[in-house]
């Protein structure tokens, strides 16, 4: 029988122990809430009082290839290296397994310095500081170096990344590329274009550190970093190559400052090569001037000249029912009714010129007589059709060229307008045209993008290019069949033939501004565009070179348009023509 003196020292006993059993409950319950429930909350309350570090982990530049994947683009980690010259001392004394006279020796055959070099490096650091712990060893070392010193294990060898961005294509499409500063800042082409899509999101690394120099357990936070995306370009480098080298020897040839090449897919839209000269490596912009670091065949602009006489063509055959062999009889030298005055870069008598033949002999008078068919309003509005004043795919700082109203055309611009003047046009405007032209009057957006493909393989493409037709597919059918007696009947017919390509073919000669609100004199910005083949137009070329002396007319690009077109040919493996040409068209009625 329990009495009651010994019932009270038990009762106490379980009330004791359940008091501990609660206080050992109640701790384990705050434990599990610190460490488990709201661990996240309370590292970062820790690390916000300033007792932890972070390190930013660098996410690496999208690269930027070419239609086939070849690399035009791409980041590299690179390596500085450094030495801890008191580390060495103090090794020393302790009889290393590899004595510094031996470690100095292998880390120079690394590096590509004499051991004497790196020998010097460490003695000049302690004659200055005895007890130094840093000495500058080699900069922007590969990652294959990297491993060879870092497999040495040697304490005293430290070694800091970071990223540079290399092209490992050099000069090809560099001006179509651009290029990225000291900082890192995109500053010209396709690396400022799309940075959006290359731009990585870098990451960061948070630990709390204890008073031993330990990381805390459990107080890393990591936040990865986010590489950027890959570019896909619509050119083809190895047409750009061969492209950049040929319009360089041409332009150097006709002694002009310049000089480019663009290759347009008629049935995409897509630019397949734009290349110019003078171009620039980005990998070393110092070799160039500054003025070659952007890109001149995007933000050049000039007056087509005669090559825009097809747009005036087309504009009367579309809305005026004119044909190939519509005629007008113009002299090589007229005064029309309000006083404009119109010559041709020819002496002739007064003839009466086809339609076709006014394109041949490229006359200024006939086409201005043509462009009469229509009102100022309905030829400014086929050049709009066509894409005068517009830009075409939006490029780092691409002009778009001036084509003022009709309302505001003077006399002389009436008229002047038929022949491709008055108004300026880029490169891939006079492409984009002559685009339209060769597939059957549909005007299809020209692209340079073909996408961005994300880290986690996601792809963004662009919206599909808009497609127009602002022609009758007659009226290009036309247009097509005078151009190729251009190319056949012309001046320069032997100087451009693609054996076994019917071909077609438009000049232009362009005054160039001298500054002053005039023209300099003797001296012309020549071009001359066309596509191929004609029964089945596959590609588009437009070439032009900037002011050549050796020869100054328009004839000077014969030869580098024969040259890209034919490569064009070659490159894509285009089907010879496969019909005859058309019967001859005739000059004059």
């Amino acid at each position: 029988m329990t009495t009651r003196a010994t019932r009270s020292p038990r009762r106490r006993t379980v009330v004791a122990l359940a008091v501990v059993l609660a206080v050992l409950a109640a701790f384990v319950v705050r434990l599990v809430d610190i460490q488990v429930v709201n661990a996240d909350a309370h590292v970062e309350d820790s690390l916000n009082t300033g007792l932890g570090t972070t390190d930013r982990i660098a996410g690496q530049r999208g690269s930027i290839i070419d239609s086939d994947g070849t690399v035009l683009a791409s980041s590299v980690l690179i390596y500085d290296a450094q030495l801890s010259p008191l580390v060495i001392t103090q090794l020393e004394k302790k009889e290393p397994k590899l004595p510094w006279a031996e470690a100095s020796e292998k880390i120079a055959k690394v590096t590509g310095q004499t051991g004497d070099e790196v020998r010097t490096l460490v003695a000049d650091a302690l004659a200055k500081d005895a007890e130094s712990q840093y000495a500058q060893l080699a900069r922007s070392l590969t990652t294959e170096q990297y491993i060879e010193l870092r497999d040495l294990g040697l304490a005293y060898l430290h070694f800091e990344s970071r990223e540079t961005r290399v092209y490992p294509n050099g000069a090809v499409a560099g001006n179509i590329v651009g290029f990225l500063n000291g900082a890192g800042t995109a500053q010209e082409g396709i690396e400022k274009l799309e940075s959006e899509c290359l731009a990585p999101a870098d990451g960061e690394r948070t630990i709390r550190i204890g008073k031993d120099g330990v990381v805390i357990p459990g107080s890393e936070r990591i936040v990865d970093a986010v590489d950027g995306g890959t570019v896909q370009l619509t050119l083809n480098s190895d047409l750009q190559w061969y492209m950049q080298q040929m319009i360089a020897e041409e332009a150097q040839k006709q002694g002009a400052q310049g000089g480019t090449v663009m290759v347009v897919d008629t049935k995409t839209g897509k630019i397949r090569a734009a290349a110019e000269w003078p171009a620039m490596d980005p990998n070393d912009l110092g070799a160039t001037s500054p003025d070659t670091w952007g890109n001149k065949v995007f933000t050049h602009t000039y007056e087509p000249g005669s090559t825009f006489k097809a747009i005036t063509a087309a504009a009367i055959m579309d809305a005026a029912g004119a044909t190939p062999l519509s005629t007008v009889t113009a002299s090589s030298r007229e005064t029309f009714p309000n006083g404009a005055v119109v010559n041709d870069a020819f002496s002739h008598p007064a003839n009466n010129y086809t339609l076709a033949g006014a394109l041949i002999d490229s006359s200024n008078v006939a086409l201005s007589k043509f462009g009469d068919m229509v009102s100022p309003e309905v030829r400014y509005d086929y050049l709009k059709r066509f894409g005068v004043g517009e830009p075409t795919v939006g490029f780092t700082d691409e002009e778009s060229g001036a084509l003022y109203p009709a309302e505001d055309w003077d006399n002389q611009s009436r008229y002047a307008t038929t022949f491709g003047q008055a108004y300026t046009v880029t490169v891939p405007q006079v492409a984009g045209a002559y685009q339209a032209i060769a597939n059957g009057g549909e005007k299809v957006d020209l692209s340079l993008i073909e996408s961005c493909t994300k880290p986690d393989g996601t792809v963004i493409t662009p919206d599909a290019p808009k497609r127009e037709q602002i022609i009758k597919p007659e009226t290009a059918s036309n247009l097509t069949r005078m151009l190729e007696n251009v190319a056949v009947q012309g001046g320069l017919s032997k100087d451009i033939t693609v054996p076994g390509y019917r071909v077609t073919s438009k000049t232009g000669t362009a005054e160039v501004p001298d500054g002053n609100g005039g023209y300099k004199s003797g001296v012309y910005y020549t071009s001359m565009v066309g596509f191929a083949p004609v029964d089945d137009p596959q590609f588009v070329v437009v070439v032009t070179l900037d002011q050549p002396t050796k020869v100054v007319s328009s004839a000077a690009t014969a030869s580098a348009f024969q040259k890209a077109m034919t490569q064009v040919m070659k490159a894509y493996r285009v089907m010879p023509s496969s019909t005859p040409m058309d019967e001859l068209l005739p000059k004059f009625d």
